[in-house]
């Protein structure tokens, strides 16, 4: 029989929260993966457990510059950005570069090696959306100029030249649009609610809800992330699909599991909601559930009680 040839898939980012997880289950279908990450907000202890791995390889380097690599690449996964408000409001201009520059750089390895590209985009593409829930043909409301503006309108630019290079060249595309992602391996001090409340729950530190805590938020457990961005990859639907989790709930809601969860009686303090921050976030998964027949399997206690477990130890 002749033998099947190992695909090889190259991301972005690949030691970041997505980024590492996603490796994990590309070397589990059988993939060589080659990560790239300039470790600006990337974590080595994410890929420590594939050290000596012979299909794993890890390149520092920052995708804002050209990308070699030799030899055969199937697939590109473009993961490169800081994701949260705390790094990309500390670090815009990179964060403008990586979404332009670096996608740009991104799609060409694709380009030059005949490889099937996938965008990391995300739910902020919606900016702070006036319909509800968000479907994939809202085009958003978003502030160009305003201090978010640099992460939205990276991707928003990254999407554009993800389609351009689709139609011009011709090339087997795919953009996944990620909401509100949580589980093992977030960053404890990256800003965004899920590891804030459950350090300072853990902690014994009060739980800071910015605003009065109506703002609504939809959570999606990591590993029904990574499946839903996986099936996408191998489809041949090309323009941008939700990937999250429906279930909505307030941020207040929100903290009180956090707080029901761990067992803390810490208290809830108010703080100044930050300027452009979105009122309400749930995806419309009509699309991933017609196209790729996916829809989030785990359940919300199930993988935050997961998520808590691993930052027990790192707080």
């Amino acid at each position: 029989m002749a033998e099947t040839k190992q695909p090889t898939s190259v991301i972005t980012g690949g030691s970041g929260f997505l980024g590492s997880h996603l490796t994990d289950r590309l070397l589990r279908e059988g993939h060589r993966v080659i990560a790239i990450d300039n470790l600006i907000t990337g974590n080595v202890a994410n890929i420590e457990h594939l050290a000596g791995n012979p299909h794993y390889k890890f390149i520092c380097h920052d995708v804002t510059d050209f990308i070699y690599i030799p030899g055969e690449v199937d697939y590109v996964w473009h993961f490169a950005s800081p994701a949260s408000p705390i790094d990309y409001l500390k670090i815009p201009i990179p964060t403008l570069k990586v979404g332009s520059l670096g996608t740009h750089n991104a799609l060409g390895l694709a380009k030059a090696k005949g490889a099937a590209f996938l965008l990391a985009s995300t739910s902020e593409c919606y900016g702070d959306p006036l319909i509800h829930p968000q479907t994939e043909d809202y085009w958003g409301n978003v502030n160009p100029i305003g201090p978010r503006g640099v992460y939205d309108e990276a991707k928003r630019f990254a999407e554009a030249i993800t389609m351009a290079y689709h139609r011009y060249h011709g090339m087997n595309t795919h953009i996944v649009r990620i909401f509100n992602t949580y589980g093992p391996r977030m960053r404890l001090d990256d800003g965004r609610v899920v590891p804030a409340f459950i350090g300072q729950a853990l902690t014994g530190r009060p739980l800071t809800i910015f605003g009065d805590g109506t703002q609504t938020r939809s959570f999606c457990f990591v590993s029904d992330l990574i499946d839903g961005i996986f099936r996408l990859m191998m489809s041949s639907f090309h323009e941008p699909v939700n990937i999250g989790n429906p279930r909505e709930m307030t941020i207040r809601q929100f903290a009180e599991e956090i707080l029901r969860i761990t067992g803390s009686a810490c208290p809830i303090e108010h703080k100044p909601l930050p300027v452009d921050d979105p009122k309400v976030r749930q995806p419309d998964i009509t699309r991933a559930k017609t196209i790729l027949g996916w829809e989030p399997r785990v359940d919300f206690d199930q993988g935050i009680r997961e998520t808590i477990e691993f930052f027990r130890g790192r707080v």
